[in-house]
């Protein structure tokens, strides 16, 4: 359970307030987690959302469980209770996201160092992104209590609500609007993709997790961090196909989300001619196409999520709109913005082409440029994996993905450990990670 233990040993480091000065890491804490308890921890909580079968095992399941829907309350009520029986206080802030707090042996007010993640999943999700994070830091509690073992100043776990962005389509929501990034207005008014009636909000007020805490890093009326930790499945194959058991994540690429919708007029397909048609589900496939190609020219990446077509469409009918949606990705923002830039201009020439044309227009749902994380965070979990792998099986890597830990690094030192998942397959029922390399 190499992994976790790398999150042990650095909130061991880390714990003080004055995290940023902090350049050499201290010794070994000489904790060891249960690895069977987590195993089963894991996987026994997954039964609250988990589908898409694709195995004999109990195990070999997916998971939908959705931000807020009733399988998230389940969880979130799960965590509630494990955290308080292990002594911590919980606070839970307007946008639902949940602060367990331990206190250290200083009994100081300083923010407290946290190890985060989330535990709201894909549609067709697996059973360890962002699952993994929270619930290997409720072991590490664990092992703290069963020990003895008291931190300094305090430390604890967060549970980020709406980290995937798959009901309420707005990514590292949450801890966006901890980081001021985001209008809690805007978060609040998101909705549901499959019922617009149902509003982030409504689902908050529903389960009773619209706390009466501000969601916002600001001391006199949020809830700030001391520092932010963050476990995670690598969701690529980089580490398994190096054989390396820890990946020393020292950044993220930036990426954008666009909303397009494209506007034609619907007619019959047996005696409409082609000359005469606005066919928009024909432009957003050429749309689409040439995003990708876009992509390619700049090395970065592009890719389609999600198609619709009205309702009441129909097969010898021509739509009369399509709306999709298209994810950018590249390390360096300028280059997301050129491709962003391109994929626009391409967008309108192919608006021109076939038959009578179409309109079509966009929206930015989600910015997040890169970053890179603190850099004594990085030491010290470096040092750490080098302590119990050595250097030839940890590597320094960049995340392709966006994380909480993006958010919460504009206000806190940050950074990330990911462990391997095979074949890096995610968000797929068949997302796997041994636990040897948690």
């Amino acid at each position: 359970m190499r992994g976790t233990k790398v999150a042990t040993r650095a909130l061991r480091f880390n714990a003080s307030r004055k995290f940023a000065t902090v350049t050499r890491p201290q010794g070994p804490s000489g904790l060891k987690i249960n690895a069977e308890r987590l195993w089963e921890t894991l996987h026994e909580t997954c039964k609250w959302g988990e589908a898409h079968r694709y195995g004999d095992d109990p195990k070999e399941t997916g998971m939908a469980r959705l931000t807020l829907n009733d399988d998230d309350a389940r969880i979130r009520r799960w965590f509630a209770n494990e955290v308080q029986n292990l002594g911590c206080s919980l606070s839970v802030d307007q946008m639902g996201n949940m602060f367990a707090r331990r206190s250290g042996r200083l009994r100081s007010p300083a923010p407290m160092t946290a190890m985060g993640s989330h535990l709201d999943t894909q549609p067709r999700g697996g059973r360890y992104d962002g699952i993994l994070g929270v619930v290997g830091a409720i072991e590490v509690l664990r092992t703290m209590k069963e020990n003895n073992f008291e931190t300094y100043y305090d430390v604890g776990v967060v549970n980020w609500t709406n980290e995937e962005g798959a009901r309420f389509p707005k990514s590292m929501c949450s801890s966006g609007v901890w980081a001021g990034i985001i209008p809690i207005q805007d978060a609040w008014d998101l909705r549901d993709i499959h019922d617009q009636s149902v509003t982030l909000r409504s689902e908050l007020e529903r389960h009773g997790y619209l706390g009466d805490i501000a969601c916002s890093s600001d001391p006199k009326s949020g809830y700030p961090l001391g520092a932010h930790f963050e476990l995670h499945i690598e969701q690529g194959p980089i580490l398994q196909e190096t054989g390396r058991s820890i990946g020393i994540v020292q950044g993220a690429q930036g990426y954008r989300w666009l909303t397009l919708t494209v506007k034609g007029k619907d007619a019959h397909t047996g005696t409409t001619p082609l000359s005469a048609r606005q066919d928009p589900l024909l432009a957003a496939s050429r749309m689409i196409a040439a995003s990708n190609d876009i992509a390619k020219r700049h090395n970065a990446l592009a890719s389609t999520g999600i198609i619709k077509v009205p309702s009441n469409a129909s097969t010898n009918t021509v739509a009369s709109e399509v709306t999709f949606t298209i994810d950018i990705r590249h390390p360096q923002d300028s280059t997301v913005h050129a491709v962003q830039k391109e994929c626009l201009e391409a967008f309108s020439t192919i608006a021109s082409q076939d038959g009578k044309g179409v309109s079509f227009e966009w929206t930015l749902d989600t910015d997040s440029p890169a970053v890179q994380f603190d850099r004594n965070c990085i030491a010290s979990i470096q040092a750490a994996a080098e302590s119990l792998v050595g250097p030839e099986k940890s590597m320094l890597m960049t995340s392709g993905a966006g994380h909480d830990s993006v958010n919460t690094s504009r206000h806190c030192p940050s950074a990330m450990i990911f462990v391997p998942c095979r074949d890096g397959v995610s968000h797929h029922p068949t997302e796997y990670c041994t636990p040897e390399d948690w």
